[in-house]
């Protein structure tokens, strides 16, 4: 790349993270454009097992009083770090996928005997609770955290835009448009939410931010 590369990255990134585009001589612009929102929530708990989708969801759950005494139950979740952060506080996760429809189809399959407690966010998609209606597994629902869209008008243009969520694009494009950036995704359900707007998205193999990092630097790496 003979000229620095303009990145936006629609979160705020780690200083590792940041530094990881510094190094491969990208421009970086970041800003937050969600703000997640911890919630309380009370634990009469019954279920025999646990279900979170998001880093998010367990954050609000360990600051729970009550979260401690669940470390019995069966666990499943969307995601490497929210599998990891999970068994950093010592709890067992039987299952995990990336996606969550690949979650739903094995507890359909695996363990449709089981009762889940299903920890989620405001803006959760249907794609767990419409599985499990289907195939009549009992769940209830505790909304453990709320997404907050905070637009903001993006002043200079960028060369290619960072995407970690649905909200986090829907909340860009309140106050911007997209025209002929290159859209960096790190999931297929964050990139079906560009599918109307453009055809430039790059979908990351790994659900992580640095996974999305390291696409962008691979593909300005290869372009002329």
């Amino acid at each position: 790349m003979s000229e620095k590369i303009r990145i936006l990255s629609t979160k705020k990134l780690l200083q590792n993270q940041k530094q990881f585009l510094l190094n491969a001589n990208f421009s970086v612009i970041e800003a937050d454009f969600i703000t997640t929102k911890a919630k309380e929530f009370t634990i009469n708990f019954d279920s025999s097992s646990l279900l979170f989708t998001s880093q998010n969801a367990v954050k609000s759950f360990l600051e729970n009083e009550k979260s401690q005494d669940l470390k019995d139950k069966k666990v499943f979740c969307v995601g490497q770090k929210t599998k990891a952060l999970l068994e950093q506080n010592g709890f067992e996760v039987v299952a995990s996928k990336e996606y969550a429809s690949e979650l739903a189809e094995i507890i359909v399959n695996d363990f449709k005997n089981e009762t889940i407690t299903f920890f989620s966010g405001n803006l959760r998609r249907e794609t767990l609770p419409e599985a499990f209606k289907k195939a009549n597994i009992s769940f209830k629902e505790i909304e453990a955290y709320e997404t907050i869209l905070t637009p903001q008008k993006m002043n200079s243009g960028a060369d290619a835009i960072l995407f970690f969520s649905p909200s986090g694009i829907e909340s860009y494009l309140k106050d911007n448009t997209i025209t002929g950036e290159k859209c960096f995704c790190i999931g297929t359900t964050t990139a079906e939410a560009l599918q109307e707007i453009t055809e430039n998205i790059i979908i990351a193999k790994q659900q992580t931010v640095e996974n999305v990092i390291v696409q962008a630097i691979n593909f300005y790496s290869k372009t002329p």
